[in-house]
């Protein structure tokens, strides 16, 4: 599949980390499955993969976690 931004790379399984921002709480997570493009770089999370991200995520912020770093787990 070509990447939908540069439009000239292919889109590859990868882990990427990815950080999540929301109000104070800043989230990072690393390991996180996507697709990403060996062009430009840009990566892709599926619905499910978001879903999880933004509840784990939440669960960060209600705790009132300001920084938190972790490994993705889906």
């Amino acid at each position: 599949m070509k990447c939908p931004i540069c439009k000239h790379g292919q889109m590859h399984p990868a882990k990427v980390t990815i950080t999540l921002d929301r109000g104070p709480t800043t989230v990072v997570f690393k390991g996180v499955p996507a697709r990403q493009c060996v062009n430009c770089g840009e990566s892709f999370v599926d619905e499910k993969v978001t879903a999880e991200l933004l509840r784990q995520a939440e669960a960060s912020a209600k705790a009132g976690v300001e920084v938190e770093v972790k490994s993705f787990a889906a």
